[in-house]
C-alpha cells in the first residue's frame, strides 16, 4: 500500500512538472503564431494526387503460339 503513495506522488509531481512547462512555454511566446493565420487565405490547398492507371501494360503474360 505504501507503494501507491510514491507512485501517487511521483504522478503528482510529474503532472505539476508538466503544467509548469505549458505555462511557461505559453508566457515566453512560443504557442504565439501572428504571420500565419493572416495570410493562411493567400495560400492554396492542397489537392491529393490521383492514381492513373496505364492501361496499355495491362497485357497478359502467357503467350499461345
Amino acid at each position: 500500500m505504501s507503494v501507491m503513495f510514491i507512485l501517487i506522488g511521483c504522478s503528482f509531481l510529474l503532472a505539476i512538472g508538466f503544467l509548469g512547462a505549458f505555462i511557461w512555454s505559453v508566457r515566453s511566446g512560443q504557442m504565439d503564431d501572428d504571420y500565419t493565420p493572416s495570410v493562411r487565405i493567400l495560400f492554396d490547398d492542397i489537392k491529393p494526387k490521383t492514381e492513373t492507371t496505364n492501361t496499355t501494360n495491362n497485357k497478359s503474360t502467357t503467350d499461345t503460339n
